[in-house]
């Protein structure tokens, strides 16, 4: 088993980077194997709805969004990390969930369905839940269930240094890793046990004026 770590940070192995290592750390000492992708510092266009990845099953950008889907399907669970901005994600993370969900869905690639994913969150000071709720309502859209941990999944510092003293912060992400751990052991026992995937439904859509 696989799990894949989101750095949504512009900073490569800064505070939202020592984070995710913690939780990396304790999954491989669960037995689940990982690797962390970091969404680069480059500018992160929106979604253009150009729907152009209803054909190409592919993003029309060709940049990180891209690269993330092409291995996506390869990962068994997923974190996303971002630290705050302004008390949300910031504009490039939620440019790069925007497009990879989009696509995923519109492209038919579906290398997300009930893959369980959480958010990890990083400040200096506050925010940090305004950013978890912003954060998980994408998985809830792309029906993967949400993992947490004691405590909402966030991290306090201003420096890698500061986020390492956040002994309950690093706390809260080793829990994590351990409950991800134990979900994705539970869905493989039960698929090898003969539980089957849901039924799944034709999707319909509905406007609120109908």
């Amino acid at each position: 088993m696989k799990v894949l770590l989101v750095n949504g940070s512009p900073h490569k192995e800064g505070c939202t980077y020592t984070a995710l290592q913690e939780v990396s750390k304790q999954l491989n000492q669960e037995g689940i194997e990982t690797e962390i992708f970091w969404i680069g510092k480059k500018a992160m266009s929106g979604c253009i709805a150009c729907k152009t990845c209803v054909t190409k099953h592919a993003c029309v950008f060709d940049d990180k969004v891209n690269e993330f889907l092409d291995i996506a399907g390869d990962f068994d669970g997923f974190v996303f990390g971002t630290p705050v901005h302004w008390a949300g994600a910031t504009g490039s993370m939620t440019s790069f969930l925007d497009r990879v969900f989009y696509t995923d869905f519109c492209g038919e690639r579906n290398n997300f369905y009930l893959k369980p994913a959480a958010a990890i969150m990083s400040a200096r000071r506050a925010g940090t839940t305004a950013t978890w709720d912003q954060m998980n309502k994408y998985f809830g859209l792309m029906e993967m269930p949400i993992v947490t941990s004691r405590y909402w999944n966030m991290v306090h510092g201003a420096t890698p240094e500061q986020v390492k003293q956040d002994e309950e912060g690093m706390q809260v992400m080793r829990i994590l890793a351990k409950n991800m751990a134990f979900f994705l052991k539970c869905k493989e026992a039960g698929l090898k046990a003969g539980v089957s995937y849901p039924e799944k439904e034709q999707i319909t859509f509905t406007n609120f004026i109908r």
